[in-house]
C-alpha cells in the first residue's frame, strides 16, 4: 500500500476506532453510569475554576440547552456540581466534584497513554513532522467550521 492511500485509511478508519477504545476504556466499572460523551463534558469542565455554562458549551460546540440536558445528569450522578456567580447571580458556574475529579483524572491517565505510545519510537525532527502535519490536519478540519 502506498504512502497516500496508508494515511488515507489511517485518517478514515482511526478516528472511530479511537472513539471505540476510548470509550471501552475508559467507562470502567467506577466509571459505568456515565458515558464517553459525559466524559468529554467532565473534560471539558476541568479541574481548575468554575466555569460557566456558555464557555463550557462554546469549547464543546454545543448549545446552552444541549448542555443543560447533559449537565443535569452528571449532577444528579455526582459528577458535577453547580451554583450561581456571586458577582453576578444570572451566571451559572460549574464544577467538578471529588467523583467528577477522579473521572477527570482517569480520562486523562487514557489520553497521556495514548500520546506517549505515538512518541515512544520518534526521536525529536520526527516529532516536530508529526506536530506539523496534526496542525495541518486541524486546520483543515476548522476550515470547515
Amino acid at each position: 500500500m502506498d504512502s497516500y492511500n496508508t494515511i488515507s485509511d489511517l485518517l478514515v478508519n482511526l478516528f472511530n476506532e479511537i472513539m471505540d477504545i476510548e470509550e471501552k476504556a475508559i467507562i470502567t466499572k467506577e466509571f459505568q453510569d456515565i458515558t464517553n460523551n459525559d466524559m468529554h463534558i467532565i473534560a471539558a469542565i476541568g479541574i481548575d475554576e468554575p466555569r460557566n455554562m456558555t464557555a463550557v458549551a462554546k469549547s464543546m460546540s454545543v448549545t446552552v440547552g444541549t448542555l443543560t440536558i447533559a449537565i443535569n445528569n452528571l449532577v444528579k450522578k455526582g459528577y458535577v456540581s453547580r451554583a450561581r456567580s456571586q458577582e453576578d447571580r444570572r451566571v451559572v458556574l460549574i464544577s467538578l466534584t471529588e467523583k467528577g475529579r477522579s473521572a477527570y483524572f482517569h480520562h486523562e491517565d487514557f489520553h497521556k497513554k495514548m500520546v506517549e505510545a505515538v512518541l515512544d519510537e520518534l526521536d525529536e525532527d520526527q516529532i516536530q513532522v508529526l506536530v506539523k502535519s496534526l496542525m495541518n490536519l486541524k486546520k483543515f478540519f476548522y476550515s470547515y467550521k
